[in-house]
């Protein structure tokens, strides 16, 4: 089963900023539900978990995401993905990403992404599983405004008078294991599967309500 994503929001941060928290998976995978980074290989290459729970089913998919294009010009980037469930599914995919300056202090960011599913959660069905990975999305971009719209004012305290300077964790070597890595907590599918059932039919009950005032 296929799956098309395509996802655009603001941040409240400047373009570099932010294209540097995309380029860094360390930073990026602590605002993924349910995902864990379990070792750097290269600069490119980097080996992680995904973990998700649909009631008593949990299903965690290990494998590999690589980037294959990066423009660091255009502030555009691509990246592929595998992973193989414990179970005998699988899941890949490939994922762009696109950052546009609006403003002083404020960028874009434009996602698309094809992931081809295969084992025990497309059972759910094509719907629903693209309902809950927006919901998934709007999680991932809420965690990662909390963080970069607040970056200015932490990097403000490495200067001198302010605590020492903290060591950017992209500086870290890219062939080291990933340090501290836990088992991630699965992603609850359930409450995100009734929120996205609610909102498909909320949009119908609001186009029904259109259509019956156009004929009055």
């Amino acid at each position: 089963m296929a799956i098309e994503i395509r996802e655009t929001f603001q941040v409240q941060a400047p373009i570099d900023t932010v294209w540097k928290f995309v380029m860094d998976p360390q930073q990026v995978v602590t605002c993924m539900p349910g995902a864990a980074l379990d070792q750097v290989v290269d600069e490119q290459t980097f080996l992680g978990t995904v973990k998700v729970k649909v009631g008593a089913i949990t299903a965690t998919y290990k494998g590999r995401v690589q980037f294959t294009q990066v423009d660091q010009h255009a502030h555009s980037m691509q990246m592929v993905a595998e992973g193989r469930e414990t179970g005998g599914g699988m899941a890949k995919g490939t994922m762009s990403s696109r950052l546009h300056p609006l403003s002083v202090g404020q960028t874009e960011v434009v996602v698309e992404a094809i992931v081809d599913l295969t084992g025990r959660l497309v059972q759910v069905g094509r719907g629903m599983i693209q309902g809950v990975a927006h919901q998934l999305f709007l999680q991932f971009i809420d965690s990662a405004k909390r963080r970069l719209e607040v970056a200015p004012t932490a990097q403000s305290q490495d200067q001198p008078g302010h605590a020492p300077q903290r060591r950017d964790p992209g500086e870290r070597s890219a062939t080291a294991p990933a340090a501290n890595v836990t088992e991630p907590e699965a992603i609850r599918v359930v409450p995100l599967i009734l929120r996205a059932l609610w909102s498909a039919i909320r949009r119908l009950w609001q186009r029904g309500i259109g259509r019956r005032d156009v004929r009055q």
